[in-house]
């Protein structure tokens, strides 16, 4: 697992079509969600790739957000962080359904990603008219240090979402080193003694093997339950939660 000192510098927009699978790319634009009318009126999601794949949604987001959205009784009272959140798709959908029937969260859902892509999260937000009482962005890169600036209720959360953050692969070290930071490793007996267990609902899309072989590093390192879940259309095909 690659260190901090030991790691190269990456940047989300330096990779090679050999790394990544390719995409056709989207022309900035709105695009209306409605998660198969759970969702009224629907989320409003501003996409744009200018700064990187992670301006668009994804098909692992939106089938994580229908299927939380079904089951919103279970984030009620909990402290929620998102990883890798792009344009904030999840949490997004979550907070909109939450707000609307009358649940409280004890602290905003907090959506994180690289600080380029905070402003198009800000952007989604007041898209959708969200309080700051139920929604904020933060920056969180992966494989370093929690930040100093992360509130304390962040550091070991109650829930996770991740939904499409295995993707580049040269970052699965990384996203290894931060789930470790926030969930603590419970393979390794890192977890805090008595502490409350964190919750991690991690989706993904299967696109090679690499993928499947970072899946078995988690099996390693934390307790892994795969969840079956309905899906919808050719694009959510290969999606695991």
């Amino acid at each position: 697992m690659a260190s901090n000192s030991s790691s190269p510098e990456l940047s989300p927009l330096d990779f090679s079509e050999d790394l990544v699978p390719v995409r056709e790319a989207k022309a900035a634009g709105e695009t209306r969600l409605d998660f198969s009318r759970l969702l009224s009126p629907p989320l409003i999601l501003h996409e744009d790739l200018k700064e990187g794949c992670g301006g668009q949604l994804w098909p692992a987001g939106v089938l994580l957000a229908r299927f939380l959205l079904h089951r919103l009784d279970t984030l009620k009272g909990k402290t929620i962080l998102e990883l890798g959140a792009g344009g904030g798709l999840t949490g997004l959908a979550l907070v909109s359904a939450l707000s609307r029937s009358g649940y409280s969260l004890p602290s905003p859902l907090l959506v994180t990603d690289l600080e380029i892509l905070l402003p198009l999260q800000e952007q989604n937000i007041a898209l959708n008219q969200l309080a700051p009482e139920y929604i904020q962005s933060a920056s969180l890169p992966w494989g370093s240090p929690l930040p100093t600036s992360l509130p304390q209720e962040y550091r070991r959360p109650d829930v996770i979402l991740a939904a499409d953050c295995v993707y580049f692969e040269p970052a699965f070290p990384l996203l290894m080193e931060t789930l470790k930071d926030l969930i603590g490793d419970e393979r390794g007996g890192e977890r805090e003694q008595g502490g409350t267990e964190t919750v991690c609902w991690f989706c993904l899309k299967k696109r090679r093997k690499a993928d499947m072989r970072f899946v078995t590093a988690l099996k390693k390192t934390f307790t892994v339950r795969e969840v079956e879940v309905e899906k919808e259309g050719e694009e959510e095909k290969n999606v695991h939660l």
